[in-house]
């Protein structure tokens, strides 16, 4: 059975033989599967009154450290996005009650966000469709493929310089 990037890989091979666009055959479906898998979540996020980034913010407060509380900054590496694009999300979620921000009580400037009561509703509601989408997603993968796969995956961000401090 093939798929579109081994026609690809047959186009290449055809036209510039003298290439090895064995690359390709990683990359594209990465690419492709990513496509694909955003669809599926957006879905999935959208039934929850969600978007991935809101979804992104409420998870990543949940599943730090009690009391559930981060500053923006540690929301933004979490985020891995800009202090503009993680102040417009806080806002967003917010002005639907669903964090609040809270003044520091070490830091006189400093605030923390944390989740309001409904925010940890909806984050505790959503979370398990989010991952009954994923294995949706991965059910054609056994578990040894799935290690195998989460492994390899794993290498190579590490070899492009993706690693994490403790991650929230």
């Amino acid at each position: 059975m093939a798929d579109h990037v081994d026609l690809v890989l047959e186009q290449w091979a055809t036209q510039r033989p003298d290439l090895n666009a064995s690359p390709m055959a990683v990359i594209g479906r990465l690419k492709r599967l990513s496509r694909l898998i955003e669809a599926e979540l957006r879905r999935t996020f959208s039934t929850h009154g969600l978007d991935a980034a809101s979804f992104d913010v409420l998870a990543t407060l949940r599943r730090s450290d009690p009391p559930h509380h981060l500053t923006p900054t540690e929301l933004m590496r979490a985020a891995m996005v800009t202090s503009g694009a993680i102040t417009q999300r806080l806002d967003r979620l917010e002005s639907r009650g669903l964090v609040t921000r809270i003044p520091s009580e070490s830091d006189g400037r400093g605030i923390h966000v944390a989740l309001t009561d409904d925010g940890r509703a909806l984050i505790d509601q959503a979370l398990p469709d989010h991952i009954d989408t994923e294995n949706r997603l991965l059910a054609a993968l056994t578990t040894t493929q799935r290690d195998t796969l989460a492994d390899a995956l794993r290498a190579l961000m590490e070899s492009l310089g993706d690693s994490a401090d403790r991650p929230h």
